[in-house]
């Protein structure tokens, strides 16, 4: 049984794990957060990647876990209302749709479970230092465990992927930097906000805010549109008071809700980025999700990218039985227009929703079945 190295334990991760244990192989995770990573925002599954999650078993249970919007409403920058509407948000597009949207923790707690059940082994609390190819396998050292040689490894370990650089070099050769940054935490719901979403723009600054579990939490995203900015990506105290000083002028729940920042135990802070790289493999490595193809926030289908790519990826080693010359050319080759459709997303929805032709064939720009 070929074993296969999977770095990181989120969507793309815990998908492909699963997915490979499903295709006969061994499967081990290594993430380096103690545990599966809770916070995060609010996340959508669209199009095929429904099929993904219906195929794994959990397409049920992310339905009965979706978000309960009634709406949302769009304000300026000292809290005045500009227009609202009760069919969609921008965070999940028309509230009769089909897709879903749900927790990022939610879904990665599901599939956790999934992969647990599977027999996959986990790795927490580690990290990979070293990957060095032989001819039979590629010798992977850790930062606590011992090194040990794999089959395949695969980084799923997102936009600052240590697979990636360890692989194929450093980051700036393939991260683009979009033009703004984010952070994302939970806070109390100090708004009292009822299954509705809030906007607020103000020139350079924007931020949204909606009420999640039951209304008795709220997660926050804010953001601001800058050049690339030079930042320690550990130090989050740093990164707290750069989005304090970008946001400083805003008015309205502004205060409150920098305070609520500085206080949250599960702030986020990043750029706005795609990742482009020539090729998604090289050797016995291979990159899925964020780590290779990267659609940001702002094409609002990562994480139906990592489902399927996972998905296919695994698919594709099954049907070669575990030949990853020809089954990684294989998964860029299925896989490639789907991530340019994706990726093309994210500069159209900058100011808001994608065009409905745009969006529709990007959910559904690939095949699960070949």
């Amino acid at each position: 049984m070929k074993n296969v190295l999977v770095s990181g334990a989120s969507v793309a991760g815990l998908t492909l794990a699963y997915w490979l244990r499903r295709h006969g192989f061994a499967a081990t995770v290594v993430e380096r957060a103690p545990a599966v990573r809770p916070g995060g925002q609010a996340i959508d599954v669209r199009g095929v990647a429904l099929d993904v999650l219906d195929r794994t078993g959990i397409l049920d249970e992310a339905r009965g876990k979706r978000t309960r919007m009634r709406g949302m409403a769009m304000l300026d920058g000292q809290g005045e209302e500009l227009w609202s509407s009760t069919e969609m948000t921008y965070s999940s597009g028309q509230l009769d749709s089909p897709d879903i949207e749900l927790l990022r923790e939610d879904l990665t707690a599901l599939l956790h479970r999934k992969a647990q059940e599977a027999g996959v082994e986990f790795l927490f609390d580690d990290s990979l230092t070293t990957l060095d190819e032989q001819a039979d396998g590629v010798r992977a050292g850790f930062e606590q465990g011992p090194t040990r040689t794999f089959d395949l490894v695969v980084g799923a370990d997102g936009l600052h992927s240590k697979v990636r650089q360890l692989a194929f070099g450093p980051e700036d050769q393939f991260v683009r930097h979009l033009g703004a940054y984010v952070t994302v935490f939970s806070t109390d719901n100090f708004l009292a906000l009822d299954n509705w979403q809030v906007w607020l723009n103000e020139d350079q600054a924007t931020y949204c805010l909606y009420p999640v579990r039951d209304n008795t939490e709220m997660r926050a995203t804010l953001g601001f549109r800058s050049e690339p900015i030079a930042y320690d990506h550990r130090d989050v105290e740093q990164q707290k008071a750069l989005m304090a000083a970008r946001l400083a002028h805003v008015g309205w729940e502004t205060p409150r809700l920098l305070d609520a920042m500085r206080q949250a135990p599960d702030f986020y802070f990043d750029s706005m980025a795609q990742t482009h790289m020539e090729r998604w493999s090289t050797g016995r490595v291979a990159l899925v999700g964020d780590a290779g193809y990267c659609a940001s926030p702002l094409s609002g289908q990562g994480t139906s990218l990592a489902l399927v790519g996972a998905y296919v990826l695994a698919a594709e080693l099954g049907r070669t039985g575990g030949d990853h010359i020809a089954a990684y050319a294989r998964y860029e080759t299925r896989m490639r227009p789907f991530v340019h459709l994706n990726q093309a997303l994210a500069t159209e929805n900058q100011g808001g929703m994608a065009s409905d032709e745009s969006l529709e064939k990007a959910k559904n720009g690939i095949t699960l079945d070949v």
